[in-house]
């Protein structure tokens, strides 16, 4: 094996922080494999999953399905209300609770309602799901549902099950007695929504039971998968073109929470949807404030962020890139006192499992773990999620960073950025299969990636016109709330590139970040003397600036491609706009890192679900908290299956005395309050 030499700039590379110091005989940090890509689809329709679904009890009383997606006999499906034909805003608070629609709901609703077919691009927790379970409930027949995420069908089916909605899944972690009830239950009329993965929807024998029952609605989730561009593209997706010629008369539906113009264009055209109507909602997710700071001393950083959050018992994610880094990190975070575990698909089934099992019903636990797990998990109360790693496109980090907040309380999202993770991703980027057009695309998601990480403007204003809308400084990220310094960095960069072309031209040789700044700083080092770097005329130009100082303008000349970083060690060479900085004719303006100021900095402190409420009512708001924990421990669900906090805080706030008095909670619809109303009002009467 290759090792990496010591000079090599790898001692800020985000895969090797969570290691002990590396001595000259440590290999490079790609041992466990390049991420992301450990944590590919590893088959037919298993992408993510956590493994075996917890086999939960039924939510609320009479809910037969149970959430292995099958039912405990075929005649044992939920009671419920035939819906069909009926005001959609009626349907809307009978199931869900809910007075109204939330911005676009009504009309992309009336839309499908209708027959007609649409497209909608809707921010996480903005609602989505509603857009497509109300037209399947008030069309007749079943709802069809493509979803590539195990782990969301999961989730969302005990969510329905516990509004009183007959849904089931098919996938392959059931038997094949379990798929076999599914398949009678909608063939019988007897499902309202049925969830299903695109690779096994591009089965002949899917097709096959699918003609032989009554769908009502097609809707594509996660339909930014069709894109070969985008950052998380399925092959299966290709093939739902051909729903429409499969099933003519059957509105259909693509959604996303992430699409850029060019990939909204892509879903119109591979999804065969160029009748539908377009629904774009602002991709602003208003109560998530967003951070980035330099990576200094990542632990340390991660650990008083998590502190930070952790106020109430809040759950939050941590992303890795790969597996090796996401074990470290969660090892050390439980040496520090947080209960952190780790999801990957290289765990065995059981335990990702068992760890899902806790971050969706435990309060306080965070999960560390690759990009798959944060896509497939419907928890709406995550208070927090970080980076630890560069995600390698703003479509990636949008997604990733939307599984904080969805119930639209006050949430933070934080990465620590460093020198190193340019490095990765541009060699992550180089090592890629694929043709010289593909790999542009890619650095063009780096670069706008890299440009949201250095901005000295809003952040949000930066991340919502890289998906082509406008607003203003919204005055709670980082940068709003507390300004960058911006220098003249001209001079510096001059001196960095002159050390980087003597090197070239009169050694022929190439380094890495680390011995070039030792030369710039005047190092007196073996390696520096061993190859007579002290000779060199750049030697020690650059002691008025510190080692992190430095790698702050490498970090930025690289972001900018002024730098480029070479071969498997990241050697240093000049970019195509390096001759003109050298000649002194573009401007090289750089922000200015501020040190050492703790991930908890109080830029803004988030509010917590009970913030909002007065003094006299947050008693009651945490006591109805303790009964929610103690009757989801009992029925086998997460807490939010129950009530989410919102509801909660409603119930604090307006104290209802008598079942009907429940009407007006926002969140609890008939199947809820039958099966809750009681032993919430005894909850209140005893507050």
């Amino acid at each position: 094996m290759t090792r990496a030499p010591i000079d090599s700039p790898y001692g800020d590379l985000p895969l090797d922080d969570w290691a002990p110091p590396a001595d000259e005989d440590a290999p490079p940090p790609y041992d466990d494999g390049p991420p992301p890509y450990d944590d590919v689809p590893p088959g037919y329709d298993a992408m993510p999953g956590p493994g075996p679904a917890p086999r939960y009890a039924a939510p609320v009383p009479d809910a037969g399905l149970l959430a292995s997606g099958t039912a405990a006999s075929d005649d044992a499906l939920p009671q419920h209300r035939d819906f069909t034909g009926a005001d959609p805003l009626t349907v809307l608070k009978e199931v869900y609770g809910y007075d109204a629609f939330r911005g676009d709901q009504a009309d992309i609703v009336a839309q499908v309602v209708g027959g007609g077919d649409a497209i909608v691009l809707m921010p996480t927790g903005g609602g989505k799901s509603v857009t497509y379970q109300v037209p399947a409930l008030v069309r007749p027949g079943t709802g069809l549902v493509v979803s590539p995420l195990i782990a969301l069908m999961h989730d969302q089916v005990e969510a329905l099950l516990a509004n009183g909605v007959r849904a089931a899944f098919l996938n392959s972690t059931q038997s094949p007695a379990e798929r076999a009830a599914v398949e009678r239950a909608y063939v019988a009329g007897d499902l309202d929504l049925l969830y299903v993965a695109p690779e096994r929807l591009n089965l002949s024998s899917t097709a096959a039971l699918l003609s032989r029952g009554r769908l009502s609605v097609i809707a594509i989730d996660e339909a930014h998968c069709v894109s070969q561009w985008g950052h998380d593209f399925r092959p299966d997706y290709l093939a739902l073109g051909g729903l429409g010629e499969q099933f003519p008369g059957v509105p259909r539906m693509a959604l996303t929470a992430t699409a850029t113009r060019a990939t909204h264009r892509e879903i119109t055209e591979r999804l065969g949807l160029g009748d539908a109507k377009h629904f774009v909602a602002s991709f602003d997710r208003p109560n998530i404030q967003y951070r980035i700071e330099p990576k200094v001393d990542p632990r340390r950083q991660l650990v008083s962020f998590i502190r930070s959050q952790q106020e109430g018992g809040s759950a939050g994610i941590v992303y890795a890139l790969s597996r090796k880094s996401v074990e470290q990190a969660a090892e050390y975070l439980r040496t520090q006192g947080i209960d952190a575990l780790a999801y990957h698909a290289g765990l065995p089934a059981e335990m990702r499992a068992r760890h899902q099992s806790r971050f969706l019903r435990e309060d306080g636990v965070v999960m560390v773990a690759t990009i798959a797990f944060g896509m497939g998990i419907d928890k709406p109360d995550v208070r927090f999620v970080a980076h630890i790693d560069l995600p390698k496109s703003v479509e990636g980090y949008y997604q990733e960073t939307g599984r904080a907040g969805r119930d639209g309380e006050p949430s933070v999202v934080w990465m620590a950025y460093g020198l190193g993770d340019v490095v990765q991703q541009r060699r992550m980027i180089d090592q890629s299969p694929g043709d010289r057009t593909y790999k542009m695309r890619l650095g063009q998601h780096l670069d706008a990636m890299l440009a949201l990480c250095e901005t000295v403007g809003c952040r949000r204003q930066n991340l919502l016109g890289y998906f082509g809308q406008q607003s203003e400084p919204c005055g709670n990220c980082d940068t709003c709330l507390t300004p960058p310094e911006t220098f003249d960095g001209l001079v510096p960069a001059q001196k960095l590139l002159s050390t980087v072309v003597r090197l070239q031209r009169e050694r022929n040789q190439s380094f890495g970040a680390g011995q070039i700044i030792d030369i710039l700083r005047g190092a007196d080092t073996e390696r520096i003397r061993q190859q007579r770097h002290n000779e060199l005329a750049t030697y020690g130009i650059g002691a008025d600036l510190s080692d992190q100082d430095w790698r702050s303008v490498v970090r930025q000349l690289l972001a900018r491609g002024i730098l480029v970083a070479k071969g498997d060690y990241g050697t240093l060479a000049l970019g195509e706009p390096a001759a003109a900085v050298l000649r002194g004719d573009e401007q090289v303006p750089l922000r200015r890192d501020v040190m050492g100021r703790p991930a908890s900095a109080p830029r803004a402190r988030r509010a917590s679900a009970s913030d909002t409420l007065a003094e006299g009512d947050r008693g009651l708001f945490e006591a109805l908290r303790e009964w929610r924990a103690q009757t989801a421990r009992e029925q086998g669900v997460p807490a939010y299956i129950v009530f989410g906090d919102a509801t909660l805080r409603a119930l604090a706030e307006h104290r209802p005395a008598a079942l009907a008095d429940l009407d007006g909670i926002s969140g609890i619809g008939a199947k809820k309050k039958d099966a809750y109303g009681e032993a919430v009002l005894e909850v209140i009467a005893a507050s």
